[in-house]
């Protein structure tokens, strides 16, 4: 019974492993998405996609030079 327990428990953890660790495994695919999102969020900062004013019912706000 041991023995059985050990094998099972070994193949699990492998299995979890290797959908962790393997090819397309989160690490990987998130180090390879990292770069696309970043330019994503970087575009839509500076044309103000999507932004809205709450107070104002949805309206754009205007851009503001720096002060």
């Amino acid at each position: 019974m041991t023995t059985e327990l050990i094998l099972i428990l070994s193949l699990y953890a492998a299995i979890i492993l290797t959908s962790l660790l393997g090819e397309n495994g989160p690490v990987k695919i998130f180090s390879q998405a990292g770069p696309i999102l970043a330019s994503r969020v970087e575009r839509n900062l500076a044309t103000g996609y999507q932004f809205t004013n709450k107070e104002t019912g949805g309206i754009v706000p205007a851009w503001k030079d720096p002060e």
